[in-house]
């Protein structure tokens, strides 16, 4: 894919850009070393005060940054504002509380004088050089939950976004060297996908972080494992959304269609597959197809758009391949299933899909449907609808609506996921951790454990005088 912005909507190229040649990425690898030597010593006051400055820059660019970030990839606007806003909530969160999740840990005192030591404690101290390789549906979120930790702990980051949303990318690195960020300590690399094994070979890269799909995943595990690197990934998901009869059915219908079409559709924690109860069923299947149907496609620059394009051509042809797939093997199309006619081709939209009759023999019961396609399955008890969230190569989180304490206790229990969310729609907060099993990936972002992944845990031990 080359390097460039390219406008959903209409298929237009925009502006494209050179890749970095080989001595201008050694020129940032230089940069970053030089900055992480200087960087790792500042105090935690001091990385917190340039968060808290990126975090007003994103606020005062706000509506620069959605409109850059709906034309590159296609979400409606009033999204990606709130994007830009959760951002900078996230950079003042970790300003305001990093340096308490990764301050000296004491272990008690009879265990350290069981060590044989006068004193002993714990102290989280920063890797290095991260890089970050990451995707085009949340283009400054998926940086900023890096970004902000990372900084924080007195890292430095090297960030390759995806090669569709290069001004997005460039943006943000703007905002940190205005917010007063030391040079070196975070950059952008417009490289493509063929350059990325090489830095991370590059001695100088301390560890990586990725999130994208399966594939990219695995590849980058892959060369870091042979380097002997750290990794946490986020993969991909197939999230089930479970409704059990004490559901209030309105409210999980309201959730489930905002669930699978926040970002048009394009989340990895988007609820995929909808689990629902043969007791309260028809209902559920009737209005959820009826909203998801009511829901209005057009220019993600239009304030009353629901949908708008899917971020790249060969999504939108993944999507529909997927879902072609499903009805030659007999899945039913309650709404949508089509692509559309008329000034929509153009772009690169699909419209709201619900499909019934899912079975085994079809791609969509395994592969991820990354758009606003739901496939709807019907279960007659809490077992089958367990056994059916769990089939699936994926594991990144799960809803269910229930208000039984036993029900939640066993979904808790028994479903493979990195969250159970109940009576609401999974998200992401810098408080919590986030993250999957399975092919899902592993490690965790965001709260202390996120904050934690990319540093050295030192044990400090001293002796009696």
């Amino acid at each position: 894919m080359p390097i460039a912005t390219v406008n959903p909507a209409t298929g237009e190229t925009l502006e494209t850009f050179e890749a970095l040649d080989r001595d201008a990425l050694e020129l940032r690898l230089a940069r970053a070393e030089a900055a992480f030597r200087e960087y790792r010593t500042t105090g935690f006051e001091y990385r917190a005060e340039l968060l808290h400055r990126a975090a007003d820059l994103l606020d005062d660019d706000r509506d620069r940054l959605a409109r850059t970030m709906t034309t590159e990839m296609g979400k409606p606007l009033a999204q990606a504002a709130a994007e830009t806003a959760k951002c900078a909530r996230a950079l003042r969160w970790y300003a305001d509380h990093g340096a308490a999740l990764i301050a000296d840990e004491l272990p008690g005192e009879e265990d350290v004088a069981d060590s044989g030591a006068a004193a002993a404690y714990v102290r989280y101290r920063p890797l290095g050089v991260v890089l970050a390789v990451m995707p085009w549906n949340f283009p400054l979120w998926q940086v900023v939950r890096f970004a902000a930790p990372a900084l924080m702990a007195g890292n430095v980051g090297l960030l390759k976004h995806a090669s569709n949303v290069p001004r997005t990318a460039l943006a943000l690195e703007d905002v940190f060297r205005r917010a007063g960020v030391p040079e070196g300590c975070f950059q952008t690399l417009l490289i493509g996908s063929d350059a990325v094994e090489a830095v991370i070979r590059d001695r100088r890269v301390a560890a990586v972080t990725l999130t994208g799909s399966e594939p990219a995943g695995r590849s980058v595990a892959a060369v870091a494992g042979d380097e002997l690197k750290k990794t946490v990934l986020e993969l991909g998901g197939s999230d089930p959304f479970v409704v059990l009869p004490s559901a209030d059915l309105g409210a999980a219908v309201r959730t489930a269609v905002k669930a699978r079409t926040q970002n048009n559709g394009q989340s990895c924690i988007a609820a995929k597959r909808f689990i629902v109860h043969s007791d309260v069923y028809p209902r559920f299947a009737n209005e959820f197809a009826e909203a998801m149907r009511a829901l209005r496609v057009g220019d993600p620059m239009e304030p009353d758009t629901d949908i708008g394009p899917l971020a790249t051509r060969q999504g939108r042809d993944d999507l529909s391949a997927l879902v072609a797939d499903a009805l030659a093997h007999g899945a039913v199309a309650e709404c949508g299933g089509r692509r559309p006619d008329g000034p929509l081709e153009q772009g690169w939209y699909y419209p709201p899909t619900v499909l019934t009759g899912i079975t085994p023999a079809m791609r969509i019961h395994q592969e991820e449907a990354f758009g606003p396609v739901a496939t709807l399955y019907r279960v007659n008890s809490l077992d089958e609808a367990v056994a059916l969230a769990n089939d699936t190569p994926f594991g990144l989180s799960s809803n269910v609506w229930t208000t039984d304490p036993a029900e939640q206790e066993r979904c808790v229990r028994d479903i493979e996921a990195g969250g159970v969310f109940f009576n609401g729609m999974t998200a992401s907060h810098p408080a919590l951790p986030f993250g999957g099993v399975k092919r899902s990936g592993y490690g965790r972002e965001l709260a202390g454990h996120g904050i934690r992944e990319f540093c050295n845990v030192t044990t400090v031990w001293l002796g009696a005088r």
